[in-house]
């Protein structure tokens, strides 16, 4: 059967309104996805800080003495499901800290949140002993991949900003040194967690701490670190051995030290609030 030309054009155009149209849907989902006023994102991400609180709080423990390199961080916060709610950063642009950091943000954020529970919290600090080679948690680092169509896509202005392309999507990703907590609510419920990047990973760890202190997302139920007044702190007890690159942890939930500051700071953070 002979098709004519005007009848091919006119399949082509149809096909081409009917793509437009999908993708008109699709561009529209995406919008009242990232919506800042739209009801999906602010029913997701209730009770969690939004971008100009966390970029006050990250600012303020960024400022303080945290025994690393007095760097410029990135922070992330995501909500019970792994959704990206709020993305900050504590210098002038968003080249002023180190652009590898605010995915590392997002992933030490999903972490602490795919790994912690309503009556235990572990922060990402916990994880690095477990995971390691003869750990009891070895190969925990390899589940759970960050999704790079969410980490990567859109224009890089738009990083650490209140529509950073990240917020309203699954970031996924499994990190395993300091710098990523647990959020729980006055009322002692899970919301969500934070992650911060941009120094040592001691120095991360006592950022992130003390901007989940001033967002009042304190009220830690319970941790393994063995100290009830900081259950999820970082834990300083790993113990060379002869031959052994790591060393032992005594708890089996240890981490490297940074520097001495680092390690006198962490005993000193605020205590969590009961």
């Amino acid at each position: 059967m002979k098709i004519s030309k005007a009848r091919v054009a006119l399949f082509l155009t149809g096909a081409a309104a009917a793509t437009c149209g999908m993708t008109g849907t699709a561009l529209a989902n995406d919008t009242d996805w990232e919506n800042e006023d739209g009801s999906s994102l602010s029913k997701q991400c209730a009770g969690l800080p939004g971008q100009t609180a966390l970029r006050s709080a990250l600012t303020a423990a960024r400022q303080q003495a945290n025994g690393g390199f007095n760097l410029d961080m990135w922070g992330t916060v995501v909500n019970r499901d792994g959704v990206v709610c709020a993305v900050a950063f504590t210098g002038s642009d968003r080249g002023s800290q180190w652009p590898g950091s605010r995915v590392i943000s997002a992933q030490k954020a999903n972490t602490a949140n795919a790994f912690s529970l309503p009556h235990l919290a572990l922060s990402t600090a916990n994880l690095y002993y477990a995971v390691s080679p003869g750990g009891s948690l070895y190969g925990l680092q390899h589940s759970n991949p960050v999704d790079t169509d969410v980490a990567y896509r859109g224009p890089a202005s738009d990083f650490g900003q209140l529509h950073d392309p990240m917020v309203g999507r699954r970031i996924g990703g499994v990190n395993v040194f300091g710098g990523g907590l647990a959020l729980y609510n006055a009322y002692h419920v899970l919301i969500g967690a934070i992650g911060v990047s941009g120094d040592s990973s001691c120095a991360d760890h006592n950022i992130a701490w003390r901007t989940r202190h001033n967002l009042k997302l304190d009220h830690v139920p319970a941790g393994v670190s063995g100290d009830a007044s900081r259950p999820d702190n970082i834990v300083y007890d790993i113990t060379s051995q002869p031959g052994q690159q790591l060393g032992t942890s005594t708890s089996g939930w240890g981490h490297p030290a940074c520097s001495a500051a680092a390690t006198t700071i962490a005993g000193s953070l605020p205590v969590i609030t009961p």
